[in-house]
């Protein structure tokens, strides 16, 4: 420990007096160096050596140690911009409406909300009778921050009433791992139940009679869901019988409740199959039946509504299609087509109302609410107008209402809830997220452009920046992606990046392949023996916004994090001369090594995601692109990694082994830095102002590079 102190004093002492933008240089600390323990790899004839395979061990001492001595040096070398980052965090938190509520909805006759005190980091579950004429009296239901009262970190979710409204559930996790134990609390004495179940993933549903529960349970290692397990209030945990198993290891199961409330739902899938069994509501100790058998490649989710199920299908359809079914006779044999496969519109979602269907499609990059009667008489679009946005549907609970709720952001609009009627076509707005000080979105500008990549293959890039900002190839510019798992990442407005567009970045989100942004074929394209082309795709837009003026070529810098962070670590192996500085947030940069084992949580279910390197064929390509694997003698741009030492989905340990790998490698003098945060777990810090603080690291590290100051 004193040595550490030691450390920590002397390495600041050194970089105070440091210039801001000047390069590491003998004058300045030398990174920690974590001890080499080389262990052999064998893996079909291939033998790899990992030196650094020893700091897969979040509970020895040396371990932590190493990542406390990162977290010190990354403080020292950050120390010249300590005041600034403070000044960015102060101006992000400076922007937030504290004592905030969200716009309430009914259910049951209650109305409910949350809302936030003045500097509280936690949100407070609230409701008020929607049956009592003026204003009725509040009920605090649930205060997460006496939860979270010394606790570093607090995590509530699934937060479930009964249907007697007597009665509320609720996930709490307090490490980050996602192992969450539920609490059932009765309302009318504020008291909690003495149930309490532990090592959950956070999924609950009450059936109707009040007193039984069905909840996921987690492999305690892999943290795989593979039980739903049935509760009686009142008896021990221990005593919960097991309503189902999922015993493939490629499978995890969910459960939710129809639109109607009639069912409860166990949803089995892993990438490119799904299983529904159905139970209902009233009949607790039933049987779950089969909706539809799992089949290879088939994915289909349902729901329903006035004695009808709709089922979204991809069978014959890569980009899905909608069918309807009697709940008298849902065989495959009786599903109707209502709405065809499109090969330029990817169905995305949809939502069941008494007399209407809405549903949620993808076209052409951006996202479309269709409005659709059953009786026929329309067929609509709800229109929106700038260049590139985002629009979900977000129904309150009671299907006979004929409004809509949906909520609407964009790159230069707050996220805002509106309603918008089925009946009347009234669209109302109830809400815009506040954004404080001097924010007008008139002083911003956004674009959709389009890059080409090397195959010729046209890249959706959503653009935004300052319009005293100069497109003319002198700006910093900020490159994000990810471009896994079929996530489409939106254009959604980001209260974090005004501090850097005010500072005169121009932020840019590269759509590549790996997404659906532009359908089944994007994902499809992106992932398994196709997964190069994310990583050309990133590359080729950030040449794109170089050659069309968006960037200045000696400044442009990207980040991603997760499987965006193994896209941030593959390119800097495929072309470190693009970026002057990239961030690589919860990178999943070990992928050999991790999908080889099966005990880290989430492996079997990704093998259809990246491939299962227990077949050569598959291992061969992923060893082609692993980050970790492919490291060599060159000169790396300035790197950022962040972590969390409890994360459950990317371990630390990949991260810190990346980092500890590069070193051995590292030529030139680029800064190299590891934030750890020893309290959380993938994402990061739980608290609402807590969160921030990695945030203004990164902006620090970025102003830091490009040379801004202020």
């Amino acid at each position: 420990m004193n040595q550490n102190k030691a450390f920590v004093v002397s390495v600041l002492l050194i970089s105070i007096m440091a210039n801001p933008f000047k390069p590491i240089s003998a004058q300045q600390p030398a990174p920690p160096r974590a001890k080499k323990n080389p262990r052999q790899l064998q893996t079909h004839g291939d033998v790899r050596t990992d030196d650094y395979y020893w700091l897969n061990d979040r509970e020895d001492p040396e371990v932590v140690s190493y990542l406390n001595q990162e977290n010190d040096y990354t403080q020292a070398m950050m120390s010249d911009v300590a005041e600034l980052q403070k000044k960015l965090f102060d101006e992000i938190v400076a922007r937030i409406k504290q004592d905030d509520q969200s716009v309430p909805y009914e259910d049951r006759g209650y109305l409910y909300y949350t809302r936030f005190n003045e500097g509280e980091q936690y949100p407070i579950y609230c409701r008020k009778s929607a049956q009592v004429e003026g204003e009725p009296a509040e009920q605090i239901i649930l205060n997460v921050n006496e939860l979270a009262a010394g606790k570093p970190f607090c995590q509530v979710a699934a937060v479930e009433i009964s249907r007697n409204n007597q009665l509320l559930t609720y996930a709490i996790d307090f490490v980050g791992r996602r192992q969450f134990t539920i609490v059932t609390k009765n309302l009318e004495t504020g008291e909690n139940l003495t149930d309490r179940i532990e090592g959950v993933n956070g999924s609950i549903e009450w059936a109707d009679d009040n007193q039984t529960l069905f909840y996921t349970q987690n492999d305690p290692q892999t943290l795989r869901s593979y039980q739903v397990k049935r509760h009686q209030l009142g008896t021990p945990a221990a005593d919960d019988t097991v309503v189902y198993e999922e015993t493939d290891e490629e499978f995890n199961c969910s459960i939710s409740k129809s639109r109607s409330r009639e069912y409860i739902f166990i949803e089995s899938s892993q990438t490119l199959s799904s299983e529904v069994r159905m139970l209902a509501t009233d009949d607790p100790t039933g049987e779950f039946v089969i909706f539809h058998p799992r089949e290879p490649n088939h994915e289909y989710h349902i729901d329903h509504l006035n004695g009808e199920f709709a089922i979204r299908s991809n069978s014959d359809a890569p980009n899905f299609r909608l069918f309807k079914a009697n709940e008298q006779d849902c065989s495959r044999e009786s599903w109707n087509e209502t709405i065809p496969h499109r090969t330029d519109t990817f169905l995305e979602d949809f939502d069941l109302f008494e007399n209407h269907l809405v549903t949620s499609e993808r076209t052409n990059a951006l996202t479309n609410l269709r409005l659709i009667a059953h009786d026929g008489s329309s067929d609509d679009l709800l229109p929106f107008d700038e260049p590139a946005y985002v629009a979900s549907a977000s129904p309150t609970p009671e299907p006979n209402t004929p409004w809509l709720r949906y909520q609407y952001t964009s790159l230069t609009t707050p996220p805002s809830t509106y309603e918008y009627n089925l009946q009347t076509r009234e669209n109302r707005l109830l809400k815009e997220e506040p954004v404080l000080g001097d924010f007008d979105r008139a002083n911003y500008k956004t674009e959709r452009v389009w890059a080409t990549a090397r195959d010729g293959c046209r890249i959706p890039v959503s653009i935004v920046y300052h319009k005293r900002t100069p497109i003319d190839g002198s700006a910093p510019c900020l490159q994000y992606g990810y471009g896994s798992y079929g996530a489409s990442i939106e254009p959604a407005f980001q209260l974090t990046a005004l501090p850097l567009l005010d500072r005169g970045f121009v932020y840019a989100i590269a759509h590549i392949r790996g997404g659906q942004e532009m359908g089944r074929a994007w994902y499809e394209n992106g992932k398994l023996q196709n997964k190069i082309n994310t990583f050309t795709d990133f590359i080729d837009v950030g040449r794109f916004l170089i050659e069309q003026k968006y960037a200045d070529k000696d400044r442009l810098y990207a980040r991603g994090g997760s499987a965006g962070g193994l896209l941030m670590g593959a390119v800097v192996n495929i072309a470190p001369e693009l970026y002057h500085g990239v961030i690589a947030d919860v990178p999943f940069v070990d992928v050999v090594t991790t999908m080889l084992d099966d005990t880290i949580p989430l492996t079997t279910f990704e093998y259809d995601e990246w491939g299962n390197p227990n077949e050569k064929e598959s291992y061969d390509y992923m060893l082609s692109y692993s980050p970790y694997d492919n490291i060599s003698e060159q000169k790396y741009p300035n790197i950022l990694v962040t972590t969390g030492l409890h994360d459950s989905q990317v371990q630390y340990w990949e991260p810190a082994k990346w980092v500890a790998k590069l070193r051995d490698h590292w030529q030139g003098d680029h800064l190299l830095l590891l934030k750890t945060n020893m309290d959380a777990g993938h994402g990061g810090a739980s608290g609402r102002f807590d969160q921030f603080k990695i945030v203004a690291l990164r902006h620090a590290f970025l102003l830091k590079l490009a040379g801004i100051s202020n």
